[in-house]
């Protein structure tokens, strides 16, 4: 059965059904679709398909008078959306407006189930669309308010067979559903007749008789047990009768049934209460692997504490006086709402912190498991707790709006687009389940018919057959190990974007970095500090801090605030001077000194390519040693030709301080390195990437400085972002050449693909044309969180490894999982026809043990450290 996005009041499939208004396709097209009431006739049809034609852009266009629908496919840069409204509009027709519900059917557990709730679906008018996600148990409907209600859908779905329910229902109380009450009742009864039929075989009494059939204790109890166990088999048997729909629920009624008629009771019961529990285990399986997501719900609170009235001046405890509090649903919070959040609370909304200072365990949003500092100014997000103090945060969007929000929407969102597994498996379904049909039939018929053989004998293993064609576990293989990996990465800060990205990311080979907010902090910090002459570094901290404090440019501020954080003096400083594209000058104590680029001193006069000049010895920061010479007691160091130089080959920038006729000290100032960037190179190394390169528009000497510290292979420096986009093609055509021979096949794990990781807005271009587009520190930033493939919430760049550990494994899990069940049903299918395989073989080990164990196999993803 085929899910995800279907066409309306159609038999035939539409394979790219299924994009939402304005949803990109894979060739750079988009898809309008549109309910249009009042074109319900074949020339309303042609007038509003030929007004739409004359728009230029327009690919295609699809009308359906019977539903009303309108499909129109569309290229983005030569039309819009609105552009097609009008062309319907000038047809004289108008477009509706739609509403966009999910809900929860948690019994919706499989590709079959969603097959006969897509075609109650497909039969309901004003329905414009709809997306069946089997995998969390949750149905997304499009629809007409003007022709259908919530109401209506609701109906719908349940007459379909499938409960909708209002929020989360626990895993548990599958075991406390009536369909487990009668499970177990009809297991009694089975266990009551097998008593009487072997064991008290004198009490085991003739009931009646009559149409050549003898109705024992045991008989009777029999076919209670089938019926009572069997009830809600027959009920959904029913309803896939109705919606035409060759799944589970209907092989195993024409089962029961079967097997009553033929005067087979014992195996009516055994199928029917077996069935049941396989169910109600493949539904607590399936709760306990949507559990995860449940869980990303709940990080959330559901009410808030919001002070309406300005607040009054702080108190003893450091909480404001004055003001009233109210406690109200989140959902109610306004953008501007001043929100009070106390130590061991969850920050409900995402906004700024107005008032309190407090440590913020940001983990559930970004990963990170340090808790972050907050003060006055700073943003928080929804979802973070706080571990001490007292805030006030102003609400910056409202609760639907928060990132937290973003996030758990798109990792529901995430099961809509099928990774190539998933599209195999839905294939191989689609004629392997009539093809076993077909095998069962003639294995019933042909031999009693052709050579008479025992009916009984061949009926029995016709029914095992029939059990057997079923592919439950085979199809829900791979979406819930989707589901499971997504859900894992998102509790850990990394945001995928569905199952095909989850897979594309275990494949590449090659990922792109690039240099500043990636490898480096993308923040300016001093890294070295020498004293000359006779100065300590503190001196010279001190004097350049002075100079550098009226300054607004980046340099200047990495310097004060490094010399701010090491305690230095401060000295007096009157007639400030800015000397544009040099640097600074200032009298400090009455002496004028400056700071600035070295071009600066040689315009005082200074030789710096002859000069030597006393250094006291050390460092404060850095690695780099004095050279020592024979000039006096200190060691000499020749500034050109040695510190300047070598400085500015480890890509610092360097600024001398001193006054115009002695230089006083060296400090550099360079972007920072992350501290775990040459771990991460190396764990991505030792994941099988087999080249990780720097892509950066830096300079040559900058970019090969910083590769050489963190251990990338390769450095493309000075790219402008299109020849950023031309490198990310030409790692592509290299990595598809790699693996020409067998990159569609399922089974295969290393097709190849590039990961381009950047900061997801200055690097667009680049991550939109690499296989994996991989945004970092996408927390609180929109545009990163919608348009990268893969989002790390946080800053930290561990996360990259853990997502490449995370997929690679996660593409295992799907591989194992699909050719562990479909072998183990092959082999059942071709032992039944022999009488190797009995109707409890096919159901205890075909269909339930599978279930069981795909879903278990895949909720392994939820353990992958990311520590790791």
């Amino acid at each position: 059965m085929r899910t995800g996005y279907h066409d309306l009041m159609s038999d035939e499939c539409d394979c790219t059904a299924g994009r939402a208004e304005g949803h990109p396709e894979a060739d750079g097209g988009e898809r309008f679709r549109a309910s249009v009431p009042a074109m319900d006739c074949p020339s309303c049809a042609g007038k509003v398909e030929r007004s739409v034609r004359t728009l230029a852009g327009v690919r295609s266009v699809e009308t359906r008078p019977a539903s009303g629908t309108l499909i129109v496919d569309f290229d983005p840069e030569a039309t819009t959306t609105a552009a097609i409204r009008e062309r319907v509009d000038t047809a004289g027709y108008a477009v509706a407006d739609v509403e966009t519900e999910t809900f929860a059917v948690p019994s919706m557990d499989c590709s079959s189930c969603a097959g006969k709730v897509e075609s109650a679906l497909s039969g309901l008018d004003g329905v414009v669309e709809y997306d069946t996600r089997p995998a969390s148990g949750r149905v997304e409907v499009r629809y007409d308010p003007g022709r259908a209600t919530r109401g209506d859908v609701v109906a719908t779905v349940e007459n379909a067979g499938y409960e909708v329910i209002e929020g989360e229902r626990e895993s548990s109380s599958v075991w406390r559903s009536r369909r487990a009450l009668k499970t177990g009742l009809g297991a009694v009864a089975l266990l009551l007749g097998v008593t009487f039929e072997y064991a008290l075989t004198g009490a085991n009494a003739t009931l009646a008789s009559g149409f050549g059939r003898t109705i024992t204790v045991d008989w009777a109890l029999y076919v209670l047990a089938a019926v009572v166990a069997g009830q809600a088999i027959l009920r959904n048997g029913w309803y896939s009768v109705r919606t035409r729909s060759l799944d589970i629920d209907f092989l195993m009624s024409a089962g029961v049934v079967g097997a009553v008629a033929v005067d087979l009771p014992f195996e009516a019961a055994t199928l029917a209460v077996l069935f049941s529990v396989s169910e109600l285990l493949e539904r607590y399986s399936m709760d306990r692997a949507r559990s995860s997501m449940s869980e990303l719900m709940d990080l959330s609170p559901d009410t808030a504490t919001v002070r309406r009235e300005a607040p009054g001046t702080s108190g003893e405890d450091g909480e404001a006086a004055g003001g009233d509090e109210e406690t109200i649903p989140v959902d109610e919070v306004a953008v501007g709402d001043r929100v009070v959040v106390r130590p061991g609370n969850r920050v409900p909304v995402d906004g700024v912190v107005r008032e309190g200072r407090s440590a913020v365990d940001e983990s559930p949003i970004t990963g990170e498991s340090v808790p972050v500092d907050v003060a006055p100014g700073d943003e928080v997000y929804a979802g973070s707790i706080v571990a001490e103090g007292y805030l006030e945060v102003e609400a910056t969007a409202l609760a639907a709006e928060s990132t937290l929000s973003k996030v758990i929407d798109l990792v529901e969102d995430a099961e809509r687009d099928k990774s190539e597994r998933e599209r195999f498996v839905d294939r191989f379904a689609s004629y392997y389940t009539p093809a076993v049909v077909a095998l069962a039939v003639a294995t019933t018929l042909v031999p009693p018919l052709l050579v008479g053989a025992p009916f009984e004998t061949w009926f029995v293993r016709g029914l095992t057959l029939l059990v057997v064609a079923c592919p439950c576990a085979f199809v829900i293989s791979t979406p819930v190990s989707v589901v499971s990996g997504i859900t894992s990465a998102a509790r850990n800060g990394v945001l995928i974007k569905g199952g095909d990205r989850l897979e594309a990311m275990g494949e590449v080979d090659t990922v792109a970095l690039d240099k500043t907010g990636t490898i480096t902090t993308g923040e300016l910090g001093v890294t070295d500090v020498v004293g000359l002459n006779g100065a300590s570094e503190d001196d010279v901290l001190a004097c350049a801090a002075a100079l550098e404090r009226r300054s607004e440019h980046p340099i200047a501020t990495a310097i004060v605030e490094y010399a701010t954080d090491a305690g230095v003096g401060e000295r007096e400083v009157t007639d400030f001077e800015s000397i544009t594209g040099e640097g600074v000058r200032a009298d400090l104590d009455g002496i004028n000194h400056y700071a600035g680029k070295p071009a600066l001193f040689e315009s005082l006069g200074f030789d710096l390519e002859h000069a030597h000049v006393a250094t006291d010895g050390g460092l404060a920061v850095g690695d780099l040693e004095p050279a020592a010479c024979d000039h006096g007691q200190g060691a000499y160091l020749d500034l050109v030709n040695d510190v300047v130089p070598r400085l500015q080959a480890e890509g610092k920038t360097v600024v001398l301080v001193g006054t115009a006729d002695e230089l006083e000290g060296v400090i550099a100032v360079a972007d920072t390195v992350r501290p775990a960037a040459a771990a991460a190179v190396d764990r991505l190394h030792d994941l099988g990437i087999e080249r990780v390169v720097m892509l950066t528009g830096d300079n040559e000497r900058t970019a090969r400085a910083i590769a050489s510290r963190v251990g990338v292979d390769e450095v493309r420096a000075d790219l402008l972002p299109d020849e950023k986009v031309t490198a990310i093609r030409e790692f592509a055509a290299d990595s598809e050449a790699a693996a020409a021979d067998d990159a569609r096949l399922p089974w295969n794990l290393t097709n190849g693909g590039v990961a381009m990781v950047g900061d997801g807005v200055n690097d667009a271009p680049a991550l939109a044309a690499a296989t994996v587009g991989v945004a970092m520190g996408a927390a609180g930033t929109d545009t990163a969180i919608e348009t990268a493939d893969v989002a790390l919430m946080g800053d930290d760049l561990t996360r990259l490894p853990y997502l490449v550990a995370l997929s690679q494994q996660a593409n295992g899990v799907i591989k194992t999982n699909i050719w562990s069940s479909l072998g183990v049903k092959l082999v059942l299918a071709a032992g039944a026809p022999l009488g190797l395989v009995s109707v409890i073989h096919a159901v205890v080990i075909g269909d339930m043990g599978m279930s069981l164990a795909v879903t278990g196999n895949a909720m392994r993803l939820a353990n992958v450290d990311p520590e790791e």
